[in-house]
């Protein structure tokens, strides 16, 4: 089976807050993304499932998320948001913990302004009422962040974690020292996983090639292995630097050295342990 562990939906009519899509620089994805939008990628690309991740600091996405994946066969799962450091965290959990598509939390950590939000001790508080759940949480890093994980990963070792976007390696800049470094510190934890996706928004959009993503895959993958790796589109941030298709097939190329068993662990059965998703 295989799947797409990462994409979004927005539609610009609902009351959520997508004033993030008014950078000039977002022009090209300032539309609706709807699943039937992204239906026609998946057939044509051969991709089964998906999960749906959140945008919002809002419950109601979650609901609107779910809706949608009830109507859709091919989501498999919705990452949503509570509110991590509010004594209400644990309520708005429990709302949707039980429903078969709901199947992690997530919070847009690199737009904090402090960037030891995720070390907070609120924080790490709301994050280990999903530790008591078994909710997995996706770690929304800049590169710069990255030295975080570690700590989060050690406090909290029985909650599944993983790094979206191998958390946001600077390509565009050439920036892998310091990047690699940390990124093998936080693979030392069997807890945490890593998400082989939104590379190409992180390296030039008008002039990448597979060969500037080639050495964040790779360092990614040995640090993790196949089995912690797990693919993503990031569909429709990705088409600011390509298509569905193009990302699909970069990623087919990236992976081709690996064996057919590996190769299946990161196009699908990786995310589908991860997330515990179910059909």
């Amino acid at each position: 089976m295989t799947v797409d562990s990462h994409h979004h939906l927005w539609q610009l009519t609902q009351p959520f807050n997508y004033r993030w899509l008014d950078a000039p620089l977002l022009a090209p994805i300032k539309r609706d993304f709807l699943p039937a939008d992204l239906a026609p990628l998946l057939k044509a690309t051969g991709i089964e499932k998906t999960v749906v991740v959140q945008t919002q600091h809002d419950l109601a996405e979650n609901r609107w998320a779910l809706a949608l994946a009830e109507q859709h066969e091919f989501i498999a799962g919705v990452v949503g948001w509570v509110d991590l450091p509010s004594p209400d965290c644990e309520r708005q959990l429990l709302e949707f913990k039980d429903h078969p598509k709901f199947v992690g939390i997530r919070h847009v950590t690199q737009d904090e302004p402090d960037d030891d939000f995720i070390i907070r001790e609120n924080v790490l508080c709301g994050l280990a009422v999903l530790e008591k759940h078994a909710v997995p949480f996706d770690l929304l890093f800049f590169a710069r962040h990255l030295r975080h994980a570690p700590a989060v990963a050690a406090r909290l070792p029985d909650l599944k974690l993983v790094l979206d976007h191998c958390a946001k390696p600077r390509i565009k800049h050439g920036e892998i020292d310091a990047w690699k470094r940390e990124l093998s510190a936080a693979a030392k934890f069997s807890n945490l996983y890593c998400k082989i996706s939104g590379l190409i928004t992180e390296a030039d959009w008008n002039t990448w090639r597979i060969a500037d993503l080639k050495p964040y895959v790779e360092h990614a993958i040995q640090c993790f292995g196949p089995q912690r790796c797990m693919f993503g589109s990031d569909w429709p941030v990705c088409l600011l630097a390509g298509s569905y298709e193009r990302w699909k097939g970069a990623a087919d190329d990236l992976l081709a050295p690996y064996t057919a068993t590996e190769r299946g662990m990161m196009m699908g059965e990786t995310a589908i342990e991860f997330y515990g998703l179910k059909w």
